[in-house]
């Protein structure tokens, strides 16, 4: 079965950087377009950037985080990332990756991060 993992969360410092990791399985994930999207609590789930099936040279992103979030992903180890720098307060949130497979949207269990000094 599809089975999305993220890790890589945590607490950084403002300004600091991280890298969110998502592990796939189940499906073929080099043919499937990957997102992330991030919730707190109280609001709704908030698009982030997706990453497109095959290379991954086609990406797309919420324009608040443009410039300082790059979405990647390697197909040998069925992963895609999200790294973040520049990190600020109002970036604390739930992470989540997803993808759409046999026309069911699947999300991850959420990594956590925590921006404070």
């Amino acid at each position: 079965q599809v089975q999305l993992v993220e890790s890589g969360g945590g607490l950084v410092q403002p300004g600091g950087s991280l890298r969110l990791s998502c592990s796939a399985s189940g499906f073929i994930f080099s043919d499937t377009a990957m997102t992330w999207y991030r919730q707190t609590p109280g609001k709704e789930r908030e698009y982030l950037a997706t990453i497109f099936s095959g290379s991954g040279s086609t990406t797309t992103y919420q324009e608040s985080v443009k410039g300082r979030f790059t979405i990647s992903r390697d197909n040998a180890k069925n992963t895609v990332y999200l790294q973040m720098n520049s990190l600020k307060p109002e970036d604390t949130a739930m992470y989540y990756c997803t993808c759409w497979v046999r026309r069911k949207h699947y999300w991850g269990q959420g990594t956590q991060v925590t921006v404070s000094s």
